[in-house]
């Protein structure tokens, strides 16, 4: 149906002329010259000013003018029927480890050796972009945890954000422990059964406030399941350093990161390539969603611009009648084919 988004902008139509009745007058009122005569003038120049007062017909298109003006802003709009929206009722947390050794090229993707960050972002990514009905958010931490995307149906810009995310961003420690309190923190006022977080990492926790376990026991409180993945190769895996056992970054601290998820209600994946990366993702498709109240919606088409755009054929009308009060010279003449040769 056809609706105005802002209905109360009509209470300006009246404005013009409020504004012409309240402001004083252009001249003082006072005479420039005093002459013999000047009784005379002025009963002269109210006559012709009387006779000169523009006529309904000549306000009309400045009344026009002024309608569409205020219809155009007053947000016309045509609301179609409501539309049901997707929605699982799962409110998902994707905790993002982006300290200085997800820099390492441990791990392969499509023939190419990769660094972890850069698999995470490939693979994580097509799993964000698979969450179909999921209230998505990003969190990154290095040294401290920030929310970078929140909680949205927009899967396209979480993954621009994770496609985004630098090395170092956060700091080069990792806070596990303040990734799991800022993920509580925002996913405490959702329905308890649908408060989701997985946490990708491949280190252990050595920087924050908060003690990875102490957030454990929060989040479990809270009701928040918590997937951990400890990403990176196994030092036989791990190039030509690995080889020496000197893999950057492989100081996962599995026992802490399985019992999180224990405490939790998750479990704890490990990927030491992207096989295995795809079957942790493959696992978490597979969570049950959560039944929430429908979410309905009515899509809005404007109608401004009909409005605006005939208020701005007619100003330019009324700008072309200023300009030219009498027909141009080169309209009056006939067109040279018209004319007769002699």
């Amino acid at each position: 149906m056809f609706e105005f988004g802002w209905p109360w902008i009509f209470l300006l139509l009246p404005l013009p002329w409020l504004l012409r009745a309240v402001l004083p007058a252009a001249d003082s009122g006072e005479a420039a010259l005093k002459v013999s005569f000047l009784p005379d003038l002025e009963s002269l120049v109210s006559r012709r000013a009387r006779r000169q007062l523009p006529t309904w017909r000549q306000q009309a298109p400045l009344v026009l003018l002024w309608l569409l003006l205020v219809v155009a802003a007053a947000r016309p709009q045509w609301v179609g029927e409501p539309l049901p929206l997707p929605a699982s009722g799962r409110d998902l947390l994707v905790a993002v480890d982006v300290s200085g050794s997800m820099d390492y090229a441990d791990m392969r993707w499509q023939g190419e050796e990769v660094s972890r960050l850069t698999l995470v972002k490939h693979l994580i990514g097509d799993f964000i972009q698979g969450r179909h009905g999921d209230r998505l958010g990003l969190i990154l931490f290095g040294s401290q945890a920030y929310l970078q995307a929140p909680l949205t149906f927009d899967r396209q810009t979480v993954r621009t954000w994770l496609d985004e995310a630098l090395i170092g961003i956060a700091g080069k420690n990792t806070a596990i422990g303040d990734a799991i309190g800022l993920a509580v923190k925002r996913l405490r006022q959702r329905p308890a059964e649908s408060r989701v977080l997985v946490l990708v990492t491949d280190g252990a926790n050595n920087g924050g406030e908060i003690d990875p376990l102490t957030a454990a026991r929060l989040a479990a409180e809270a009701g928040v399941r918590i997937y951990t993945i400890g990403i990176g190769a196994d030092p036989a895996q791990g190039g030509v350093l690995g080889m020496f056992g000197l893999t950057p970054g492989l100081d996962l601290d599995e026992p802490t990161l399985r019992a999180i998820a224990e405490h939790t209600g998750g479990e704890y994946f490990r990927a030491r390539d992207a096989e295995e990366l795809q079957a942790i993702e493959a696992s978490l498709d597979r969570l049950e969603p959560v039944a929430q109240q429908p979410t309905q919606a009515r899509p809005e088409h404007a109608l401004y611009s009909w409005p605006l755009a005939a208020a701005l054929l007619l100003s330019v009308l009324l700008a072309a009648r200023t300009l030219w009060p009498q027909r141009p010279v080169w309209l009056t003449r006939r067109p040279f084919w018209s004319r007769r040769a002699p």
